[in-house]
């Protein structure tokens, strides 16, 4: 989908530069957009909650990016409550 900021023109021009990338380089291109996208989920947790421990940081990123529920299933902790952070299993 063209971003309306975009020309036509240029919005071929750029597709045609993407079908020359190699598909190994648009793999590591994912990866390098994931860990951004982490990194980003980490420093707004880590400003939201100053006083987090690493290990809480975790926890919350893992709530962002996989839900609330899964978290409460997989680590036995809800990020909305006030309770402890468990130590790992």
């Amino acid at each position: 989908m063209r971003p309306r900021d975009t020309s036509e023109k240029a919005w071929q021009y750029f597709i045609q530069l993407l079908r020359r990338v190699p598909p190994a380089q648009k793999v590591q291109n994912v990866f390098e957009l994931c860990e951004v996208v982490r990194r980003l989920i980490e420093a707004d947790v880590r400003r939201c909650h100053p006083g987090a421990s690493d290990r809480e940081v975790f926890l919350r990123v893992a709530a962002r990016r996989l839900g609330i529920e899964t978290v409460r299933r997989v680590y036995g902790w809800d990020p909305g409550s006030n309770d402890p952070v468990p130590d790992r299993p």
